[in-house]
């Protein structure tokens, strides 16, 4: 997989269905780098942990960027560390207010949604779904002043940015879990700016998503093996 452009030994190690090296991919493509996909099997953790290993033994998580042989870890750190190495077509405002209210904002989206909608899939009792898609629903409504106080058609103004991107698991990755878990988050008469963003932001990223048909399996077979080792312990 490249993008378009000029790049000078990117590789990106990453899972398909991941909706933080996602993030990335969309920043490199926005600056037009080439680079080599690595793609690490999540049926093969032997492989995938000596590769992790090597390039980031800290966390041991995707994504990672290898440019001129150096990673870099965190996909909020790596937007930022390609928005600066190239400077065309900015990803992070050059205000510096309105720079550190991106980082607030990206780092809003991954305490309050992103976290919760992931931690969704690993619970099997279904009050406690509730109470969690009520929270991830809260902090939406919180997201939706913020765009709605902007007034243009994303976080980043007419094109997207570090926000859009940080919030870009309210898409297929939220549908899939609202569908598997049957539970409710993005409404569109609580969250009628973020619901016209949605449509936008796949819009603009030309679909470039993960199939929704197979994450939803992914999401199921994940979901069902929780279900699974609780029963088990309980026997």
């Amino acid at each position: 997989m490249s993008g378009h452009g000029s790049g000078d030994e990117v590789e990106l190690l990453g899972i398909w269905f991941s909706p933080y090296v996602r993030r990335v991919v969309w920043a490199l493509k926005m600056k037009g780098i080439n680079y080599e996909w690595v793609e690490l099997s999540f049926r093969d953790p032997k492989n995938r942990n000596r590769s992790l290993l090597k390039h980031n033994p800290v966390t041991k998580r995707v994504p990672v960027l290898v440019h001129r042989g150096r990673p870099v870890v965190e996909s909020l750190v790596i937007i930022e560390y390609i928005d600066e190495t190239w400077r065309n077509n900015p990803v992070l405002p050059s205000n510096p207010y309105e720079r550190a209210m991106a980082r607030f904002w990206a780092n809003f989206v991954d305490q309050k949604i992103t976290e919760v909608l992931i931690k969704l899939l690993s619970l099997t009792d279904k009050t406690q779904m509730e109470e969690e898609a009520k929270q991830a629903s809260n902090a939406l409504a919180i997201l939706e002043r913020e765009l709605k106080a902007k007034g243009e058609r994303f976080f980043g103004g007419e094109t997207i940015g570090l926000v859009d991107i940080a919030s870009s698991i309210i898409t297929t990755w939220m549908e899939a879990i609202e569908e598997v878990l049957d539970v409710h988050i993005l409404d569109p008469r609580i969250h009628p700016f973020l619901t016209r963003w949605r449509i936008d932001f796949v819009e603009f990223v030309e679909h470039n998503l993960p199939p929704k048909d197979r994450l939803l399996r992914f999401y199921r077979r994940y979901h069902q093996s929780k279900i699974a080792g609780v029963v088990s312990s309980r026997l």
